[in-house]
């Protein structure tokens, strides 16, 4: 046979091909040519096929068919043989394939070698690809080899073991007598995979952690190691563009890192180090940058003195002017980590900060916005959004909602006053309003309806980019809220802040309707439209083109706008005397809790003259995404949704109008339910109907006995019952929850779903905060309607926060009395 092409003639032809195809058939060609010798059982060629077998594998061509022959070359006695098998072992092998067991005993012979390059090859494969097994079994030999006086073993033997700990923990104990000398070392090499073995210990065990702190001391001889390397003068050996081993330098300032992190021992032992390291490093070249980098993050991870982090934060800022755009990212990445904890030394970079906001480099870019916003506070508010709103304006669009966003919640938190507040956001709204969240359209009209000083200037300022734009819906559907809620004083000229402007009753309405027909407005934003068109009905004096209008819309194709419209028409006729309270302006507005003990509607515009539309209400959509969410947990079928609404708090005689009004029109759409019984249960009832004068609970309610419904890690739920006088079949259940724990449970939210037999009505809770030690109580009212009298049956779910950690936990109530369902 003859003698097969040697590997430099094998990768000439290959590039000689001029398609993949022609490349692919010489590689299978070649393969066969292989696989023949290899059947033949040539061993004075598996080296040189082997090595071409490893070529074809580096060009993604399949070579598994090689890896028994790599295990005989181990096994050979020539060198040469040995390298290209071990070679061959690292590439083909892993430990995911059984074959690689067989090679732990060749293993084991070449780590007690004679030879040190043969001892070398076999610890490099070891630390490459052993598995658990075989780290194991040959554990033992890589500490032996750690002890040896020859450096050149002793560098990989630390690597080596470094990969032996990462198989099996539990061995690191075993290496911990060899780290002992290891830095007193001269050599580099050793130098270097020594502080990798130490970090890699160090990093999985805090008993080792504190072991090298107390016992070994080992701060002070990585301080002088890191001070020799500073001083000593040029040496070609390890010199990288003017700075002496750059490689181990930085490996000790990560262990450094890692040893003086919360100990206030070390961390003073290597303050003087560090601040050596960050004056004497040149900056010219990247060497030096990236061994101030790791500087910096030791300065900051462990507990420095403030002078030395101040001299961190102005290398960073140093950074910021660098040409390099890699640099100026980690810059940016670091001032961002550190901004919090040293506020006002970062605060001395804002302008750099803000020049790198008009970076081509959309990395460097977000980066930069991100800090801009960190940096803000009460006193650089107005110099920061100018350079943030010019920035919002010809920025990306991928950038304009975190900007508009960031915006928002800045002014909210620094505003310096309401007019400033005020002006930011409908900046935001006309450059970006397409890009913001759904959040803001609500947040800004709170705003505007508690700044009652601004009305008139509010309200002029959204009519005038009404005239000039009506593309941003958020813009459009604030100005729409605005005009129906102030347009007497945009009529009447009261604006003081600047000089009013000259407006028609007609030419208000004018704009209102043309957003009702534009292609551009949203549905919300018709609905917008037509709420303010409502509302001025009580502060204009063109009734009848408003009632116009309005009837129009009665038979609108949208369901939302029909209904609405439909709404409006029944106040115009049978509840004309009613229009006015309804129509009023909107008191003040303030945040509270979701479900606390007085929930004060936060509206959007929309709902403060549709008190019968309930769905708008924040207290009943919030929790009917919980509901949903609930249902998901309980699967199946057979639960029915959750109606939740809010105690009523008009006066008796308002309430009892409203409540007849409500069953007049029906929420459903359909006819006015009459008994309960009789309703789909698809669309359940509204169980307040009829409610109005009667007492809601009878005489009767003390016969029913009380029961647990849940008690679990000091928690205990309580239900008492009583039934609803105007309709037997519905039960009252009140639920008590205590808490018997040393710490309060906040965020507390009572969830509850029961089969499509009955239908559920939560109420709202008396507060979200559950006391601790028994201190109080938080009670809740459920309606349960039961027409066919069947036994009761309820799925509850309970989220609350304990002690900082958010907890959630589902339950089946079936063991309710008798006489609470019969």
């Amino acid at each position: 046979m003859p003698a097969p092409i040697r590997l430099r003639e094998l990768i000439r032809t290959i590039r000689t091909a001029r398609t993949q195809a022609e490349e692919r058939e010489m590689i299978q060609k070649e393969c066969a040519a292989i696989r023949s010798s290899f059947r033949e059982e040539d061993n004075t060629y598996r080296c040189r096929n082997v090595a071409k077998l490893l070529y074809m594998h580096m060009l993604g061509y399949p070579a598994h068919f090689g890896q028994l022959e790599c295990l005989k070359l181990i096994a050979s006695q020539k060198f040469t043989d040995k390298r290209i098998g071990y070679l061959g072992a690292m590439l083909l092998l892993d430990e995911r394939q059984d074959v690689h067991l067989l090679m732990t005993n060749c293993i084991k012979n070449d780590l007690n070698h004679s030879t040190q390059y043969v001892q070398g090859l076999a610890l490099c494969t070891l630390g490459c690809m052993g598995s658990s097994e075989m780290c194991r079994d040959l554990a033992g030999e890589v500490e032996k080899l750690l002890k040896t006086s020859n450096s050149y073993l002793r560098k990989k033997a630390a690597l080596c073991a470094v990969h032996v700990i990462r198989k099996v923990p539990e061995l690191m104990e075993m290496f911990l007598p060899a780290t002992k000398n290891l830095l007193s070392e001269k050599n580099h090499g050793v130098l270097h995979t020594s502080v990798v073995l130490l970090t890699e210990m160090c990093e999985r065990s805090p008993d080792m952690l504190s072991h090298f702190r107390k016992n070994e001391k080992l701060v002070p001889q990585l301080v002088r190691i890191l001070k020799n390397l500073i001083m000593s003068g040029y040496s070609p050996e390890h010199d990288v563009s003017g700075i002496s081993d750059p490689f181990l330098q930085v490996r000790i300032l990560r262990l450094l890192r890692i040893l003086g992190k919360g100990d206030d021992d070390s961390s003073e032992a290597m303050n003087d180090i560090l601040a050596q390291v960050a004056t004497n490093t040149e900056t010219s070249k990247n060497v030096g940058n990236a061994i101030l980098y790791e500087t910096v993050l030791t300065i900051m991870d462990i507990k420095s003195e403030s002078g030395l982090r101040v001299l961190a934060i102005n290398i960073l800022g140093r950074f910021l002017l660098n040409n390099d755009k890699n640099i100026r990212y980690v810059a940016l990445t670091s001032l961002l980590k550190t901004v919090q904890t040293d506020h006002n030394a970062v605060q001395r970079h804002r302008s750099t900060i803000v020049d790198c906001l008009k970076d081509l480099d959309v990395s460097i870019k977000r980066r930069a916005m991100e800090l801009s916003f960190a940096l803000v506070n009460g006193n650089n508010i107005r110099g920061m959004m100018k350079e943030l709103l010019y920035f919002l304006d010809s920025c990306d669009p991928d950038f304009k909602a975190d900007c508009a966003s960031g915006i928002f919640l800045a002014a909210e938190k620094y505003a310096p006053s309401k007019r400033w507040h005020i002006d930011t956001i409908m900046r935001v709204l006309t450059t970006a309003g397409s890009y913001v969240r759904d959040d803001s359209v609500p947040n800004l009209i709170q705003l505007i309806t508690n700044s009652v000083e601004m009305h008139a200037y509010t309200v002029q300022r959204l009519y005038k980019a009404l005239l000039d734009d009506i593309s941003q819906q958020p813009l459009v559907q604030v100005a729409s809220w605005c005009i129906g809620e102030y347009g007497d004083l945009l009529v009447s000229g009261q604006c003081e802040e600047e000089e009013p402007i000259q407006v028609s009753e007609d030419e208000v309405l004018d704009v209102l309707e043309g957003l009702l027909v534009s292609n551009l407005s949203t549905p919300v934003t018709r609905g917008y439209s037509l709420t303010a068109i409502m509302k001025l009905s009580t502060r204009f004096s063109s009734l009848n083109r408003i009632k116009k209008v309005v009837s129009i819309y009665g038979s609108s194709i949208d369901v939302e706008l029909q209904q609405r419209a439909v709404e409006y028409n029944a106040l115009f006729k049978k509840y004309d005397h009613m229009r006015p309270a309804l129509l009023e302006r909107m008191p003040i507005m303030e945040k509270t809790a979701t479900n606390g003990p007085s929930e004060t509607v936060q509206t959007n515009g929309e709902t403060d003259s549709t008190i019968l539309d309930t769905k708008h209400l924040p207290s009943i959509s919030q929790p009917a995404s919980q509901a949903n969410d609930l249902l998901d947990l309980l699967g199946g079928n057979d639960v029915v949704p959750i109606i939740q609404t809010t105690v009523p708090t008009k006066p008796a005689s308002a309430g009892g109008e409203l409540l007849d009004l409500l069953g007049d029109l029906s929420l459903t759409g359909g006819p006015t339910p009459t008994p309960a019984s009789s309703v789909p249960m698809s669309q359940p009832p509204f169980l307040l109907d009829g409610l109005t004068s009667q007492p809601l609970f009878n005489d009767i309610a003390a016969v029913i006995p009380p029961m647990t419904a849940y008690n679990k890690n000091g928690l205990i739920i309580e239900f008492t019952f009583e039934r609803s006088n105007p309709n037997p079949n519905i039960a009252v259940i009140t639920i008590h929850a205590t808490n018997s724990t040393e710490a309060d449970m906040t965020e507390f939210v009572f969830q509850a779903a029961v089969p499509k037999t009955f239908q559920l009505q939560l109420l709202s809770p008396s507060s979200n905060v559950v006391p601790a030690f028994n201190q109080g109580s938080v009670t809740q009212v459920i309606r349960v309607l039961n027409p066919q009298k069947q036994q009761l049956r309820m799925r509850i779910k309970l989220t609350y926060t304990h002690k900082g950690s958010p907890v959630q936990d589902l339950a089946e109530v079936n063991n309710f009395p008798p006489q609470s369902w019969q």
